[in-house]
């Protein structure tokens, strides 16, 4: 039986606590930057699979408002081995460029399946910094 996706948040990093716990820093509402094309330096896609059996593959791309795919990651495992059983998978998306300020959206796949895709706006804030800023260049503020 094909897993539920219980969540799946879009954040700057994951850190796991001694007691095993998740730590999800940086939860997005939206990217933004001084100037476009813009090079965001890194996010996180933490994914929590439950209620199925079996394995799968699980495929995080991030697409623009004519879909156009601007990221796609590789396809990863997905394994439960009885309905009991959760898996938290973690997804680095790492120098995502984006092209324009606008709308763009992640989509979560499974097996080939669209299962989420929720909105990502990116806006310009400030001066633009010339051609090509990436966010975490000194006086970069979102």
């Amino acid at each position: 039986m094909k897993p539920d996706l219980q969540f799946s948040v879009l954040c700057d990093d994951v850190r796991r606590e001694d007691n095993g716990k998740l730590m999800l820093i940086g939860l997005f509402e939206m990217v933004a930057g001084p100037g476009y094309p813009m090079v965001y330096p890194g996010m996180a896609v933490v994914n929590r699979w439950c209620n199925g059996q079996g394995r799968y593959s699980q495929r995080v791309r991030l697409v623009d408002a004519d879909n156009k795919v601007l990221v796609e990651t590789a396809e990863s495992p997905v394994e439960l081995q009885d309905m009991r059983v959760t898996l938290t998978a973690v997804t680095l998306l790492r120098n995502v460029a984006f092209p324009r300020p606008g709308h763009y959206w992640v989509e979560v796949l499974l097996d080939g399946d669209l299962k989420q895709r929720y909105a990502l706006a990116a806006a310009q804030v400030g001066p633009p910094m010339g051609p090509g800023p990436v966010a975490d260049k000194p006086g970069w503020q979102p």
